[in-house]
Parts: C-alpha cells; structure tokens; sequence
C-alpha cells in the first residue's frame, strides 16, 4: 500500500498544482479580460466620437455649401446691377458727349453765321429796309422745344439773333 499511497499522494499534489495553476491562470487572465474590456469601450468612446464629430463636419459642411451658392448668387446679383449701373453711366456720359458735341457745332455755326454776316454787311451796300425773317414762325417753336427738353439756349439765342440778319443780306 505504500505505493498506492505514494501514487496517491502524487496524483494530489499533482490536481493541487494544478489547480494552484488553474487559479493562477484565472487570476491572470480576469485583469487581461477586464483591460481588453477597458480598452475596447475606452476605443468604443473614441470611435463614437468620431462619429459624432462626422455627422457635425457633414452638417457643417452642407450648412456651407448652402451659404456658399446662397454668396455665389448674392455675389452674382451684385456684380449685374454693377454692370447695370456702369451700362447707365456710359450712357449719360454718351449723352453728355453728345450735348457736347451740339454745343461746339452751334459754336462753330455761331461764329461762321457772324463771319458770313460780318463780310456780307462790309461788302453789300446798306438796305433800306430788312424783309421780314422768312421763317419767322419756325424760330418761337424751336424755343419752345429746346426749352421742353431744357437745353442750354446760351447758344441757341445766339444763333436766332443772328439768324433773321444773316437771311436779310
């Protein structure tokens, strides 16, 4: 019996070592679980997150897109009333040339209607008397006209005073 007992007491040291190592196990395998655990929920918050961050950048980024088309068409608007008012401007300044261009033809009309009228008086004799302006009638609604359309009559008077002279040579 002395060997059986042997056997035996060596069969139990062998289970108590080996549960000695199955606890050691346990005990070392509950902080691993219990860290893989820590660490897959602490890599969970940060994935969550991450995601909640991307639905924000998603919702920012459609915010600015609206708000960049909605500038795109303000800008555009903007840019044709400019092209409107500048199309404007050009306009006055083509009619300002044009009133300008009216004034220095009078001028010169002016001057060679004195010229005319000058060498004419120097080198015909005097009349007697002047035959009426023949279109007398014409000269009051030119006046009437130019003073509907505010026109300066500066030069326009100076051509009508000269006129009915000029025709009585």
């Amino acid at each position: 019996m002395t060997m059986l007992s042997h056997l035996l007491k060596e069969h139990q040291a062998k289970q108590n070592e080996r549960k000695k190592l199955q606890q050691e196990r346990l005990e070392a395998i509950t902080p691993a679980t219990h860290l893989a655990e820590v660490s897959v929920d602490h890599l969970n918050a940060g994935v969550a997150q991450a995601n909640r961050s991307q639905r924000k950048l998603d919702h920012k980024v459609k915010s600015l897109q609206i708000q960049a088309a909605q500038s795109a068409e303000q800008t555009g608007q903007w840019i044709g009333m400019v092209e409107n008012f500048n199309r404007a401007l050009k306009e006055i300044w083509d009619v300002q040339n044009w009133a300008q261009k009216i004034e220095l033809d009078m001028c010169s009309i002016t001057t060679t209607l004195k010229d005319i009228y000058k060498g004419q008086r120097q080198s015909a004799p005097s009349w007697p008397s002047c035959p009426p302006f023949p279109h007398s009638s014409f000269l009051p609604q030119l006046l009437k006209r130019s003073e509907s359309n505010n026109v300066n009559h500066k030069y326009c008077n100076t051509v009508i005073d000269w006129l009915p002279d000029a025709f009585c040579m």
